[in-house]
């Protein structure tokens, strides 16, 4: 039904305007930027017939949220260098107001990947970087010191319309709703000419109070407006029939870019997104992998392969870089501690694979018969460069160009090509699954100096049957000290392994996951173990670690008193990971590589730069 009729649903010229308007000179501090005129790239269809898709990406900011994913300020650099080559037209770097090291993370995203210009040069312009505001003058304030360091910039503030939020939640009527909305986007548009507002729980709203907050809201200035499914409710339907009705029926809403932003609580997420594309939206907010809290977002690999796969279905074209789909979502993968289960759609371990004898059959004698996209489209290749022990550095440099780090410093480089020969001696051909294991591994362990205060130097274990020793030696670079221990574990070598190190550091730790899986094939393949950890610095845990490094793997997590004095349990996490041909030795390093975000968040704490816990930054939308 939605296919039929597309041609003659609202089409805003708002989309029109933003993405063809010429940037020609963007000054930033005292350097001159020069950015060519927008061209239209990558479309399966003449400009004329179609419009272009926005597309917001929010994974460092909604995709966040998910429980137990805390990203340091040079992994979410990393993504974000990744996302803007991928060819994301906004990037949501996160929420400024949450903590001091949620602010610098957004500045530092703003200027060093805000000017970006690698892979976009047929773009013609650079990345927007966004940050999330709620209603509030120190809100908004706070987000634009963070995010006016970037050539193009957004403030994107919200507030709740259902009912359910407004009295449970807010405790105010409507009017007052309208009032704050209007005033905190008058406001951002007085220090920003991109602004951004999202109907929170727009799902669960009343259609026309909708239509009377968002008419106010592009009175004040609002040039793109977000309606969010906030809770995974609605149906595809119900949510394509929402977004033209608020497109007929807004005062003004033919000046707007109209967006979505669905969530997957009943696995619709995607479908409600194509349907508001096919009902007059111009941009989808989604995240790498559909990252997010509870059941994720949507995810702008499937949204994307969608129109790719259906160009004739869909009103709208879009620059993402397919071909960098695939290694765009191991890194986030890898960096998040969030795996992809195997049968994910697009980017999957099993998406390409068949295992009928009827499917290989066909898939043989002609691919489209099982296939309706190829893994090449979304950068799944069959190489027939072989990567060994004899490889040389022109060889490997120009392979992980191909994977999307041609633009790494020499130095990082030269890191990068001993760790690939170290892998070279004990595993015949190298990958390229273990070629992305390597490097992102390399972007958690390449940090400032005070974030790895712990250094693996060895370990040495004996198992058996009955119970298992280790001895563990680590290099406090802190002290500048050797430090040696040994412990046993009841339950095999991993958890001496474990119990040893946390005797070294003298820390009570809880682990909360472990994760071991292959990232190849074959006996020498390259395992990675994924850790999540929480901790516990009471003073009887320094004790209980001492005297029991079993019961420390148990401990309880310290008490915290609240603004109003009542006594809750902190449950900050922290992820590690680690890759190895030995399973153990990848173990111990994830452990450490947790343990060293433990520290390294105390140090900023110390110095008022801490990131936010999970419970500060959720913000939802």
């Amino acid at each position: 039904m939605f296919a039929k009729t597309f041609n003659t649903l609202y089409r805003p010229s708002a989309t029109n305007r933003i993405f063809n308007s010429s940037f020609t000179k963007l000054t930033q501090n005292t350097r001159t930027i020069v950015f060519p005129n927008f061209k239209l790239n990558r479309c399966f269809s003449t400009p004329v017939s179609k419009e272009k898709l926005i597309v917001f990406d929010t994974s460092l900011r909604d995709g966040e949220q998910s429980p137990g994913v805390t990203l340091t300020s040079e992994e979410k650099l990393e993504i974000a260098r990744h996302l803007s080559s991928l060819g994301v037209d906004v990037i949501e770097a996160g929420f400024p107001i949450a903590s001091p090291g949620d602010f610098d993370a957004v500045a530092r995203i703003a200027k060093e990947v805000g000017p970006l210009m690698n892979g976009r040069e047929k773009i013609g312009k650079p990345m927007v970087i966004a940050g999330l505001a709620r209603a509030t003058e120190k809100d908004i304030k706070r987000c634009h010191e963070a995010v006016s360091h970037a050539p193009l910039h957004r403030i994107h503030t919200f507030l709740a319309t259902s009912d359910i939020h407004l009295k449970h939640k807010l405790k105010i009527d409507r009017e007052e709703c309208i009032r704050r909305a209007a005033s905190a986007v008058a406001y951002a548009k007085s220090l920003c000419e991109d602004v951004e507002f999202s109907s929170e729980d727009s799902g669960r709203s009343d259609k026309d109070f909708l239509c009377k907050v968002l008419g106010k809201v592009i009175e004040a200035g609002a040039t793109t407006l977000n309606i969010p499914d906030t809770v995974g409710y609605t149906s595809p339907e119900e949510y394509g029939v929402l977004i033209k009705y608020l497109i007929e029926n807004t005062p003004g809403g033919h000046k707007v870019v109209w967006s979505t932003h669905c969530h997957n609580d009943l696995g619709l997420a995607t479908a409600n997104t194509l349907s508001g594309i096919l009902n007059g939206a111009r941009q989808v907010e989604v995240t790498i992998n559909g990252i997010g809290e509870r059941a994720g977002n949507t995810a702008l690999e499937e949204v994307i392969m969608n129109i790719h796969t259906h160009p004739s279905s869909y009103p709208v074209f879009h620059t993402i870089n397919t071909q960098q789909i695939y290694r765009t979502s191991t890194l986030v993968s890898s960096l998040s501690g969030m795996v992809v289960q195997p049968n994910k759609s697009i980017v999957g371990a099993n998406a390409f694979l068949h295992e009928s004898g009827i499917h290989q059959d066909g898939v043989l004698k002609h691919r489209q018969t099982y296939e309706i996209m190829s893994p090449e489209d979304v950068g799944v290749f069959n190489v027939n460069l072989v990567l060994g022990k004899l490889s040389g550095r022109n060889a490997f440099r120009s392979r992980i160009t191909e994977l999307g780090y041609g633009d790494m410093a020499e130095v990082d480089f030269n890191k990068a090509f001993d760790r690939f020969k170290e892998l070279a001696d004990s595993k015949k051909r190298i990958t390229d699954h273990d070629l992305l294991a390597l490097l992102s591994d390399q972007v958690t362990t390449d940090t400032a100096p005070e974030s790895q205060r712990f250094q693996l130097q060895s370990i040495q274990v004996v198992s058996g049957t009955q119970m298992a020793t280790a001895t563990v030696k680590l290099m406090d670079s802190m002290k500048n000290q050797e430090l040696v221990d040994a412990a046993i574990g009841r339950t095999g070598p991993i958890m001496a392994v474990f119990g040893a190190i946390q005797r070294l550091v003298q820390r009570k730790i809880r682990l909360l996951k472990y994760e071991v899986r292959a990232v190849s094939e074959g006996m020498d393949a390259l395992g990675k173990v994924i850790v999540k950890v929480t901790e516990d610095v009471d003073s009887s845990g320094l004790e209980a670690v001492a005297n029991s490094h079993e019961h420390a793997i148990a401990g309880v997590v310290k008490p915290k008193i609240d603004s109003e004095g009542n006594t809750k349990l902190t449950k900050n996490t922290y992820h590690g990971h680690g890759t190895d041909v030995d399973v153990v030795l990848a173990s111990a390093k994830a452990y450490v590589n947790a343990i060293n975000r433990i520290f390294s968040e105390e140090i900023r704490a110390a110095t008022g730069k801490q990131r936010s816990s999970l419970e500060e930054r959720i913000a939802n939308v």
